[in-house]
């Protein structure tokens, strides 16, 4: 992408643009606001009031016990001390608190979480109708355009998405509201990315449902104008980016909505961002040609890095979005560029959302130059900074504020924000963190502007390749690798469906194991001293769990004699092969083949487990990954017990693995490594409803 030939200007100028924002800003700050931004002044410059503040939020209020509810407060407090940071009037409260109110806890804890909900609501609206229309009619008299979002990124069941699905519902009605804002997994709660295709056609109906009605409301602003209801589609969890893409996209392409603009989200901290944004507008720009209406594209940097950081370390997956804060401020701008061109931005309309005052100069000085302001917007967040919020109204036109909404009911999901918001604000690179009491000709200014100026000059430079770039279908291992060649241990990455490539492998392992009614079964036979045993012993059919009430019969396998389990324990007992006589180097190097085949086998053993036990693939892929672990991991330990001079590490003889059938992978595995790595030999028997899977982890090894 071509950035702008005059970039060093436009940074420049977005300088000193910010530079007189943020001057008239302070002077509109009220007296209640210089308040509030002394208390966070204060909570910014004591990181333990915040451990203490976070504690309080987190812990104490997911009780419907007041009780305990009363008493997880007292505990806290009693430890860490009331903290400093809160005005004089809230530290007598909870002094007082700790002296008698933790006894009549029916009485003090409503008492405490009104105090949250009044404290919180300059960020959280209340939900409840009578404060909810009250605070929209204030900000509708002072000219400020509403962005609703109900709180709650996630729902646990489908009762409760068809609930909130109507609560959309009612506020597309609701001749108050203007605009909401809607997460894909708040409408659907079985969303799978393993059911690409069902989880889309789910959301393309329920999608259909919020369009229609927001297409046939309208909203009078404040001038007296009409404007249709707009429904803005977020975007939370990497793993649903291409879902909501797709769900969008594919809903507005049906004929009646042609005619009807709604909106998306994408988070410039994810390097596919980029790539979605222009594969985005390509679409729009077709549908525009074909007589649709535009859309809008919502900019944003990303909200969820503590629980992308969470779900990486989980699966062992490479980090979605970028690790550091130069690529994410870079591609924001790169985004915002792209999307400021003529030929982009008319048929994807955009709202630039940011606190950042030169983030949002660097918008407001290209769309001048390019032309295109009557095509993009401001977006901030309710409660967040309102001072600054009232000096770009006043000099640079519309900002939609995005409100989040919770009822007392919902307040479990305020604390969620709460949490979220506190830690991203207070973090050491967030331009929120340095908001209070700043001031234009201070070092803080000076650190925040020479942050925004590199990474305008790194526009060009920060990737744009998905860092997650897993592939089943395609990936190869190195051959030394694990444990024995390596020295240490790291558990085996599962498996990421949200990556197309990975869908496809998963729809070829099923072609592969559905077996049809007359496909021969796979014929399991005894093993016993190396020899298979198909002769004159008594079988057992396995059908597949997953085609009842149709019989299809998938394996057969021979049931063992009272002779031949003694003649399995006597060969196991004698030893043949010498397995007890090897090193602990020379099982380590066995099994670390064994590692790789259970590796080259990942798809085999997820088909068996389907076909053998109709366990799904999403549950048997992590017990293929922990079946790896324990055979690099045990065989690894081994090695500390031998380095032991005083003492002699050795195995016991025998050891006997049987196996259940609901975990027909992880747990048989990990009985036989741990007997083989401590030198021991293993006869195996696992459960009768899963011998197939059985049958496959044997061939690994």
């Amino acid at each position: 992408m071509d950035l702008p030939a005059n970039n060093e200007e436009l940074l420049q100028q977005a300088v000193a643009r910010a530079t007189s924002w943020q001057n008239r800003a302070n002077e509109l700050l009220t007296h209640d606001e210089k308040g509030i931004q002394d208390e966070l002044r204060r909570l910014l410059t004591r990181p333990m009031d915040k451990v203490i503040l976070t504690k309080l939020i987190d812990q104490s209020f997911r009780s419907h016990d007041k009780s305990r509810v009363a008493d997880q407060v007292n505990a806290i407090l009693k430890q860490y001390g009331v903290p400093d940071f809160l005005s004089s009037v809230d530290r007598l409260l909870m002094q007082m608190f700790m002296g008698f109110g933790r006894f009549f806890p029916s009485l003090s804890v409503p008492k405490m979480i009104k105090k949250m909900r009044q404290d919180s609501s300059r960020a959280i609206i209340p939900g409840e109708p009578e404060v909810l229309h009250a605070h929209l009619k204030k900000r509708k008299e002072q000219g400020v355009r509403m962005n609703i979002n109900h709180l709650g990124e996630a729902v646990l069941g489908e009762q409760e998405a068809r609930h909130r699905l109507a609560t959309y519902l009612d506020d597309l009605e609701n001749p108050e509201i203007e605009y909401i804002s809607v997460k894909i997994s708040t409408i659907y709660s079985q969303i799978q990315a393993l059911a690409f295709e069902h989880s889309v056609d789910i959301l393309i109906d329920r999608l259909t449902q919020l369009y229609r009605v927001a297409k046939d409301h309208h909203f009078t602003r404040k001038d007296g104008t009409k404007v249709r209801k707009f429904v803005n589609l977020d975007m939370e969890e990497y793993r649903d980016m291409d879902i909501t893409y797709e769900a969008f996209t594919r809903t507005l392409d049906q004929e009646e909505l042609k005619d009807y603009s709604a909106g998306i989200v994408l988070q410039a901290y994810l390097p596919d961002a980029f790539g979605l944004q222009k594969k985005l507008t390509e679409w729009a720009l077709r549908r525009v040609a074909a007589g649709g209406s535009p859309v809008k594209l919502r900019i944003v940097k990303g909200a969820n890095m503590e629980m992308e950081l969470v779900e990486s370390a989980l699966f062992n997956w490479p980090l979605a979005p970028y690790d550091n804060k130069l690529d994410v401020d870079a591609n924001y701008k790169r985004m915002v560029v792209y999307g400021m061109d003529p030929k982009n931005i008319q048929e994807v309309n955009l709202g630039i959302a940011s606190h950042n005052l030169f983030e949002l100069a660097y918008a407001y000085e290209l769309g001048k130059e390019k032309g295109v302001t009557e095509y993009f917007y401001f977006e901030m967040l309710e409660g967040m900074a309102d001072h600054v919020r009232r000096a770009l109204t006043e000099m640079a036109g519309d900002v939609l504020l995005y409100a989040p909404v919770a009822t007392r009911d919902e307040f479990i999901n305020a604390i969620g924000y709460l949490i979220r918001r506190l830690d991203e604000n207070t973090a050491e690179e967030n331009f929120l963190r340095y908001t209070p009491q700043l001031t234009t000709d201070s070092n803080d200014w000076q650190f925040l502007e020479e942050q925004f100026l590199a990474s305008g000059h790194h526009m060009a430079d920060a990737g744009t390749d998905p860092h997650r770039i897993q592939n089943r279908l395609t990936e190869t291992f190195p051959e030394a690798m694990g444990t024995y060649f390596e020295g240490e241990f790291s558990n085996e990455p599962d498996t990421d469906w949200s990556l197309p490539g990975n869908r496809e492998w998963a729809e070829s392992i099923r072609d592969t194991w559905k077996k049809s009614q007359g496909d021969p079964p796979v014929d399991i036979p005894l093993v016993i001293d190396g020899g298979d045993i198909h002769e004159d012993r008594k079988t057992r059919d396995l059908f597949d769990p997953n085609q009842l009430p149709a019989e299809v019969l998938v394996a057969r396998y021979r049931l063992a004699t009272e002779t031949d389990i003694q003649t399995a324990v006597a060969t196991a007992k004698a030893d043949p092969d010498g397995w007890r006589q090897k090193s602990h180097r020379e099982r380590h190097e066995i099994l670390s083949k064994v590692a790789m085949a259970i590796r080259h086998a990942r798809g085999d053993l997820l088909g068996a487990a389907a076909a053998n036990t109709g366990k799904v693939f999403t549950e048997s892929d992590v017990e293929v990954s922990e079946a790896i672990d324990f055979a690099e991991y045990y065989p690894h330990t081994v090695s500390s017990f031998s380095g032991l001079g005083n003492l002699d590490a050795h195995g016991k003889g025998v050891g006997v693995v049987i196996s259940p059938w609901n975990f027909p992978i992880a747990i048989p595995c990990g009985g036989i490594v741990a007997a083989l790595a401590a030198g021991n030999t293993v006869l195996f028997k696992p459960a009768s409803n899963a011998v197939l899977v059985a049958w496959q982890l044997c061939q690994c090894f």
